[in-house]
């Protein structure tokens, strides 16, 4: 079995066509054919039903698909790794980002690390939390920041920060009447909110919020991301939720930000890390990373 096998396979599971896969791969469709039926006979099983109709994966495939991608995926960052060791680095830490986590906390902890520790190579990689959770279970990364306090075999999940919750109003919109908005008023009109699966601990902490209150709301988008959340506020679509640092960042005249009254609300990021002993590098990065008693002050933003 060679590496190219295993990169035919991939273009061919995930076109489930051979001549779309064979014009991706940049080669003719027979020896994409044959070097599939020598990966299917080393493995004595078939990864592909093919009828004159249509491609599939089989079981077999499915399961095989996996972990030829995490194969590949693991070349790519040993080829990096190479990279970076010939450029001067000592050590580099994955660092997965979900539900749009990049605070300005974030970004102060990323030039901690920077400045403590120049000779450690920071990779980042934007993933769904799902993404980031199989990444933490398969060394695909080490540590990651999600909105979601995950509850999964081989992952921990701690606090790191905390950010006020409060409300994008677009201007001249009647609930900027409120100096802090009563929740029951916000869902009387129509709102923005994050996608359940794209943003899904962004949307599950907001949710718990909006189940406090007896009415059911009225959501005429969800987004995949906060610029997009702002963009249709800006326009007028409805009400969304963020946090106050974002709303911070962006500064755009057409959207307002309201507190909620009575009640403290907030959007908590935590830590993700392999339930395993840390690198030394990571285990420095966790002491700058996770509050202490007497730090916790600082960490809500």
């Amino acid at each position: 079995m060679e590496l190219r096998h295993l990169r035919y396979f991939i273009a061919v599971a995930e076109e489930l066509h051979f001549a779309r896969a064979a014009e991706r791969l940049h080669i003719e469709q027979s020896p994409l054919s044959r070097a599939i039926k020598d990966l299917e006979y080393d493995l004595g099983t078939a990864l592909l039903a093919r009828t004159t109709r249509n491609t599939r994966l089989t079981w077999a495939g499915e399961v095989f698909l996996k972990e030829a991608k995490r194969v590949l995926a693991t070349l790519e960052q040993a080829k990096i790794s190479g990279k970076a060791a010939g450029a001067g680095f000592r050590g580099s830490l994955r660092i997965a980002i979900s539900d749009g986590t990049a605070s300005p906390w974030f970004a102060r902890l990323l030039a901690g690390s920077r400045e403590n520790e120049p000779d450690v190579r920071l990779q980042l990689f934007e993933v769904s939390l799902a993404r980031q959770l199989l990444g933490l279970r398969t060394d695909e990364f080490d540590v990651g920041f999600a909105h979601a306090a995950v509850d999964a075999q081989g992952v921990v999940s701690v606090p790191a920060w905390t950010d006020p919750l409060v409300l994008a109003v677009p201007a001249r919109h009647p609930l900027l009447a409120h100096k802090r908005v009563p929740l029951v008023e916000v869902l009387r009109h129509s709102l923005v909110l994050f996608h359940a699966e794209q943003v899904e601990g962004a949307h599950r902490q907001v949710e718990r919020l909006l189940r406090t209150v007896d009415v059911e709301p009225v959501v005429v988008e969800q987004v995949a991301s906060f610029a997009m959340m702002m963009a249709l506020v800006s326009a007028g679509y409805g009400v969304g939720f963020a946090s106050a640092s974002q709303l911070g960042q962006y500064r755009i005249p057409e959207v307002i930000a309201r507190p909620l009254a009575g009640r403290s609300a907030v959007l908590t990021t935590y830590l993700l890390r392999p339930d395993t002993a840390p690198s030394e590098e990571l285990a420095r990065f966790l002491e700058r990373a996770i509050p202490t008693e007497g730090q916790d002050a600082d960490r809500e933003m």
